[in-house]
Parts: C-alpha cells; structure tokens; sequence
C-alpha cells in the first residue's frame, strides 16, 4: 500500500461524504507512531512519526522483514515479540511499555497499544499499534520513587530517633525513680552506720592489742566501710552535680588514675599503658587540656580502669587511650578478658545489675549506671564492645569545653 500523501483538496463540507485519502492524511499526521499490520504479522502501513521516534522513514520500516523488532532496545524484544503474536490472534492491550531503539543505537521509553481491524463485512484485517513516548513520565515517575524511597528513609530515621529519645527518656525515668529511692535509703543508712562506726572506733581504741580476735577488728572496719562506699555510690544516682568545670591536663588526670589503680593491678599481676600520642591543641587549650569537672571524670576512669584489671587474667594489660581534637576529647578504656556476653551487654547501664554478682563481695550493680549519669551530665556518652574470649572496650565520648 501507498504511503505517499495525496495532493491537497478543499476541506469537505459538513454533510459531505470524506474521501478516503482523507483518512489517510489524519493517521499520516498523527503525532504518535501508528502502525497496521496484517493478520500473519507483515506491515502494511506506518505513519512519519516513526522517523522522529526511531531515525527511520516508513519506507525503510516497511521494508523490514521482523518490523518492529529492529526498532526496539534488545532486553524488550522478546516482550515486543509476544505483543505482535497477541495482536495477530485478535487481542487487546494498552500501555505496553519498552524501549524505542533509534539509528544509534539511543533508547527513548515508549508504550503501545493495540487492538484489531475489521472491514464493513467484519472481516479481519489485523491490528493497529500506537506508540507514544513516556520517557518524561518515566522521568517523573522514577524522581517520584526516589522521592518516595528518600521520605521512607526519613521517616524510618525519625522513628529510629524517636524510639531511641523514647528509650532513653524511659530510662532516664526508671533511673531518677531508683536514684531518688536509693538516695533515701543511703541516707537512712548513713545516720546508724556513722553511729556504729564512731562507736566501733571508740572501743577498738580502748581495746588492749593482745585480746582475742583483735585482729577481726579491722575486718570489721574495712566492711564498714565498704557500706559507707555502697551508700555514696546510692545516693550519687540521685544527687544533682556539685561540681565546677575547671581547665586541667587529661594526661595528667590520666595518669593519676593509673598510679591509684597500680596497686590492684599488681595483686592481679596486670598490666596498666597509657597512649597519649593522638592529641591536638584547641584555641587557648593545649594538645592534653580541656575544660570539664575532672573530679567525676577521674571517678568514671577509676571505675572503668578497676572493671577491666578485675576482668583481666594474670599477664593481661589494660589500656588507656587519649584522642582530643578541637572539640572533642575521647577516652578508650580497653581490656582483653573474657569479656560481656551478647545477653547482658544491654543491661550493664541498668542500676543494681552486675557481670560480677557471683564473686562475693565484687559489686552492687552501680558503678556503671553512676559513671553514665556522670558523662550524660556532661553532655558525653559512654559505649561498649565487647568479644567472648578477646576483651572489652568502653569508650568515653565528651565536649572538649563545657560551658
């Protein structure tokens, strides 16, 4: 069949039966790519618009033994393909979508749409195909998704926050309760152990040396005093920071810390380094200065430095490593014991709960809730890690400067 276009005639008149080529003019200027082809799949017919789509004249398309093979992108071929056989056997389809394929080999997104001719006798005369470009549709609709997929992302981080500002909260909450009830507690304690303890002393002074069991008269003392020290850690849950911020040497205080817990290091027969190398300057402070309340730090230190020589083993050592930059200062308290299991490494910050509760006389359960509501109090943060059989890390995490 012809694909030239005939000459131009006079437009018909309303009521004027329209001349056949006509018709032809109509599907010839059609923006989208049309196609008719017969029955057994040959083309018969392609309008202009498929040279703006693909690079190629009709005359060429119908020239094609496997048209519209040649003009799809390889991966939709086999789609394009099923889409002819269906289209022979009379379907229906919209929407189809693949990839138009030009003369260099530059794909555009395009869909087709299909259904059958039939002549005035209802004879079958195959099917016409359109196809119109989709690629800024399927640009906006891939902006959308990604769009989309961003806001989920959000929104899964901003739940992340909130449960975790939730559960935090709620342990702040649970924490305050059982400070305010275990600052009460001490408090009550206090009054008859210091009565005790000034009574003890009054007698074991007035006791001669050589009387029986003297000497389970300092037994007797170191245990109370041990309660007195349980006592204070109690009520610290509780008490709001009395200390200042001054400026000071953290590989000064550092150091203190390491010479207080030197003597129980030695009975364990472990080791104690410290790693000051990575240290930066900031401002007016130096490269080892910063501007916190060093009191409670040391406190946290000693505490975290005597956890990790009791979790240590003979010839193990135990590392304090320094890092301040210009606005932060870390501290990484590293151990290489048997370390915390995965079970109860999330209850360690719990008040009253204690890795240590089956060696007698290792601990309340509160030296760790205490250090992190010290660091908290400062602004910081406190970790851990820890491997079976390799060891645990705490690391200490604070502003530089408070204000």
């Amino acid at each position: 069949m012809s694909n030239n276009k005939p000459a131009c005639e006079t437009t018909p008149k309303r009521g004027q039966r329209i001349p056949e080529h006509f018709f032809r003019l109509i599907a010839d200027c059609t923006y989208d790519w049309e196609s008719w082809l017969s029955a057994d799949g040959q083309v018969l017919w392609v309008n202009a618009a498929v040279e703006r789509f693909t690079g190629y004249t009709p005359q060429e398309c119908r020239a094609m033994s496997d048209y519209p093979l040649p003009l799809v992108a390889p991966e939709d071929r086999g789609k394009i393909a099923r889409c002819v056989k269906e289209g022979r056997a009379g379907s229906t389809a919209n929407n189809v979508e693949f990839r138009a394929m030009d003369r260099d080999g530059c794909h555009c997104w395009c869909a087709v749409s299909w259904q059958p001719m039939i002549d005035a006798a209802g004879h079958p005369l195959g099917f016409r195909a359109s196809v119109r470009d989709i690629s800024e549709t399927r640009q906006l609709r891939e902006q959308l998704r990604l769009q989309n997929d961003h806001l989920e992302q959000l929104v899964q981080e901003r739940t992340g926050q909130i449960a975790k500002l939730e559960k935090h909260r709620l342990k702040v909450e649970k924490l305050a309760a059982l400070g305010e009830l275990a600052a009460g507690v001490a408090h009550e304690i206090n009054n008859p152990l210091a009565g005790i303890r000034n009574a003890f002393t009054l007698l074991k002074r007035h006791l001669p040396h050589n009387v029986k069991h003297y000497d389970k008269l300092e037994l007797i003392d170191c245990e109370i005093q041990r309660i007195s020290g349980i006592t204070h850690q109690m009520y610290q849950l509780y008490r709001p920071s009395q200390q200042t911020v001054t400026r000071f040497s953290i590989k000064k205080l550092v150091a203190e810390v390491i010479t207080l817990s030197r003597p129980m290091a030695r009975k364990k027969r472990v080791d104690l380094e410290a790693d000051s190398s990575s240290l930066q300057p900031s401002g007016a402070l130096g490269g080892d200065e910063v501007s916190l309340r060093s009191g409670e730090l040391k406190q946290v230190l000693l505490n975290l430095v005597r956890n990790a020589i009791q979790a240590s083993l003979p010839g193990q050592t135990v590392s304090v490593a320094i890092h301040t930059n210009s606005a932060a200062l870390s501290i990484t308290v590293t151990d290489h014991g048997s370390g915390i299991p995965e079970s109860v490494i999330g209850k360690i910050f719990d008040p009253f709960f204690s890795t240590k509760s089956e060696e007698i006389g290792q601990g309340m359960g509160l030296g760790l809730p205490v250090s992190s509501g010290i660091i908290e109090a400062m602004k910081g943060t406190i970790d851990v890690t820890s491997d079976p059989n390799i060891g645990t890390t705490f690391v200490v995490r604070l502003p530089r400067q408070l204000d």
